[in-house]
């Protein structure tokens, strides 16, 4: 048996053992996350052996973070989605509104095994990621290194990709226009600072194209569709692991979680839990961040990370340096606002 194999059914006995699952009882689960590279990594790291292991059939779902599906499902008591992969800003307004269930950590681990951010009432991190600037090595001459230079287009003549919302550009504009990463939010949290961030992007509004599933800056690059675009950095990760020659800047990168729910009134409530203890599991962790470039949430895990691959991750120390990670206390309290004045800017 292969050293992964036994990760994945030493760990997952394991689990279960604690969890003192009843097999027989099972039913088919619902599993949503983003899709792409990252659903790829936990069909083999998650749902593959729990599937096995439980004897049960996991429906993956792929989605763009649709929250509006959720609360509907929530609203109307049709609940079809188990285990949900949610960003941080919809994690906080979820669990706010009564659409997620409040977690019974005894079910999912121990809290010491965890980050800190990681852990939430409604949540469990399922990794970390970074938005950061991404650009095709074979496009450009130069090298970008900062969000300065990504608005500078006199110097990098070309379109530049833009995931459409509020979130992370706003940030970037800041940055771009000086601020250093420490100092964003305190800025941000003015009207002031609203306003200096959405006068930056004002500047580059005609050379943005919009993206909003996460294949699509990779896409974009590879096409030359635009020259440098924000980015999920596993999604880089994956396209180099393809044979592409993409390259992603740490400097003033963003990082953050996305976290599993469990959408309220779930009929498949207990064996969402067994999933995601199973997927919050350090020998799950550890196969999953061998198959993408983001980072562990279980400490565990991380140890076991070979450093050639910690290096392309964001929770690198190297990478660390000069990054942001984005305030969920922010974004749960200014989002829905941030939004709406975004929504209403994109289309002026």
């Amino acid at each position: 048996m292969t050293t992964r194999a036994n990760l994945y059914r030493g760990g997952l006995a394991a689990v279960l053992m604690i969890a003192g699952c009843n097999i027989a009882a099972a039913r088919d689960l619902t599993v949503v996350n983003f899709g792409g590279a990252n659903g790829d990594a936990q069909k083999i790291a998650f749902v593959e052996p729990v599937q096995k292991e439980l004897g049960i059939n996991i429906i993956s779902v792929a989605y763009n973070g649709e929250q509006a599906k959720v609360k509907a499902m929530v609203e109307t008591n049709n609940v079809v989605w188990d285990a949900v992969e949610v960003e941080t800003a919809d994690l906080g307004r979820g669990c706010d509104e009564g659409l997620y269930e409040r977690l019974d950590w005894s079910k999912i681990g121990n809290k010491d095994d965890f980050i800190p951010e990681a852990i939430h009432d409604c949540g469990v991190g399922a990794f970390v990621w970074s938005t950061a600037l991404a650009y095709n090595t074979k496009a450009l001459k130069a090298n970008p290194n900062s969000w300065a230079d990504f608005w500078d287009v006199k110097k990098f003549p070309g379109k530049r990709g833009m995931r459409k919302g509020a979130r992370y550009n706003l940030e970037f504009a800041l940055m771009a226009d000086g601020v250093a990463p420490n100092d964003v939010y305190t800025v941000l949290s003015t009207p002031e600072g609203v306003d200096r961030a959405f006068k930056k992007l004002d500047e580059l509004k005609p050379s943005i194209q919009w993206w909003e599933a996460g294949a699509q800056p990779v896409q974009m690059l590879a096409a030359g569709d635009v020259v440098m675009s924000t980015a999920y950095n596993g999604r880089i990760d994956a396209a180099n692991r393809e044979g592409q020659a993409m390259k992603v800047v740490w400097n003033e990168s963003i990082y953050d979680l996305d976290y599993w729910v469990i959408p309220k009134g779930s009929p498949n409530k207990a064996l969402a839990e067994q999933f995601i203890q199973y997927a919050s599991s350090a020998p799950a962790q550890a196969v999953y961040a061998q198959h993408i470039a983001y980072g562990p949430i279980n400490k565990h895990a991380i140890e076991k990370v070979d450093p050639k691959l910690l290096a392309d991750m964001p929770t690198a120390p190297e990478n660390m340096k000069s990054a942001l990670l984005s305030s969920y206390d922010f974004w749960a309290d200014h989002g829905e606002e941030l939004d709406q004045r975004f929504s209403a800017w994109s289309t002026r």
